[in-house]
């Protein structure tokens, strides 16, 4: 049995208010509580408390949890209280919690902070984590696809990744792992679908030949997701999981930038066939692609290549189209050799990548022999050719010799 907000706001209320004397519900001083599989999150007004005063009050608040948990038996794996202005007053975490049936990702901050396993500090990550990992049942290579920084086109190569893959005959999903900014909805032209549910599984939009899921359909669009690591990596994990996949070829997942918890979460909770990283030309770029980079390598995940975004500008607006390099042509590409690790191709900006990107309508972006189509036809073989040499690598298909 897990903690409801019910039982918790109860719990809450039967604490007082110093000032008052009313309980904290009653008074109005509960600005928010947040649960799901034991992890519990509780802010406070505590306006015109003493910082000795909104401690206790803290203090208080978690007897009160931890005693209609103990009633419920219910675990009570971690809980935070914190006052309305940032401040913590009690951070608690206890042993993880026993399996329980998972739930589906709920559609409002109050009650869609899903838990997952805690992830490693980021000290400790290692290959044990991939080695360690589960498969994705009936999905054949899972591919990550990350960047060291936003605005790089990450979420761009994701979805041409996908469309592609399609294209050429695959069973191809994708899921939006960039939580705090999900991009599918608009990408995929998603806007006027609704999220399905069949039993506790969440059924993926099928769009331009690929099923896709992201968050940005289970929330409000405009409403911002200002969620703490546990419930991130959580929402994560129940869309990879909870979500009826099928049997596919390509399992593509847009990561959010950087190198934080969904990473961690995704290395401890999904064998991956591999990632690609995202960059531009710009040395700046670059720097924060080798960070990711590195971090892939010391999860134990294969590098399949290096995507160069934005690598030119193509003016094809006006006859004969020019080509401009903004940000300076071939500098991903030099960094990949000086790494040691595969170049997949450079993608060029376009006015109709663009077009297509905000319309929702990736599949466009492949049609006719348009420098655009090419370099993303490339980039997919490419990519399917990585996956090929590391599926021989780790010995997952062994070229047999037959004598007679």
């Amino acid at each position: 049995m897990n903690l409801n907000k019910t039982a918790l706001m109860a719990a809450l209320d039967s604490v007082k208010f110093p000032l008052t004397g009313a309980g904290l519900v009653t008074a109005g001083k509960v600005a928010k509580v947040t649960t799901c599989d034991g992890h519990v999150a509780v802010t406070l007004d505590v306006a015109g408390l003493a910082a000795a005063e909104a401690t206790g009050l803290g203090q208080a608040c978690e007897a009160a949890i931890a005693d209609v948990a103990a009633r419920a038996k219910a675990p009570l794996v971690g809980l935070v209280v914190e006052s309305a202005d940032g401040r913590t007053l009690v951070r608690r975490t206890g042993p993880p919690a026993a399996a329980a049936a998972a739930t589906p990702v709920a559609a409002t901050a109050a009650s869609a902070a899903p838990a997952a396993a805690k992830p490693a500090a980021s000290g400790g990550a290692s290959a044990s984590l991939q080695a360690a990992a589960p498969s994705l049942p009936g999905v054949k290579h899972v591919i990550a696809v990350g960047a060291g920084k936003g605005g790089v086109g990450k979420s761009t190569v994701s979805v041409n990744l996908a469309v592609g893959l399609a294209l050429r005959g695959h069973a191809v999903g994708i899921v939006d792992g960039d939580i705090y900014g999900p991009s599918l909805p608009t990408m995929l032209g998603l806007e006027s679908m609704q999220a399905n549910l069949r039993g506790n599984m969440l059924q993926p939009f099928y769009v331009h030949g690929v099923k896709a899921m992201t968050i940005g359909k289970l929330v409000d669009p405009e409403k911002p997701l200002i969620w703490r690591g546990p419930m991130a990596h959580g929402a994560f994990k129940q869309l990879v999981d909870q979500t009826e996949w099928g049997e596919l070829d390509y399992l593509i997942i847009d990561l959010p930038p950087g190198t934080g918890d969904v990473s961690l979460t995704m290395a401890q909770q999904l064998r991956l066939t591999g990632a690609v990283v995202v960059c531009t030309p710009q040395k700046v770029a670059q720097d924060d692609a080798i960070r990711a980079l590195r971090m892939f390598q010391q999860l134990g995940i294969p590098v399949l290549g290096v995507v160069e975004n934005m690598s030119t500008f193509i003016a094809d607006d006006i006859s004969p189209p020019r080509e401009y390099d903004i940000f300076g042509r071939g500098g991903a590409q030099l960094m990949a050799q000086r790494v040691g690790v595969p170049f997949l191709g450079a993608v060029p900006i376009t006015i109709k990548l663009r077009q297509n990107s905000d319309e929702g309508n990736p599949s466009a972006n492949f049609h006719g022999q348009t420098p655009l189509a090419q370099a993303l036809d490339a980039l997919v073989v490419n990519l399917e050719s990585q996956v090929a040499l590391a599926q021989m690598t780790t010995g997952a298909r062994r070229p047999e010799l037959t004598i007679s």
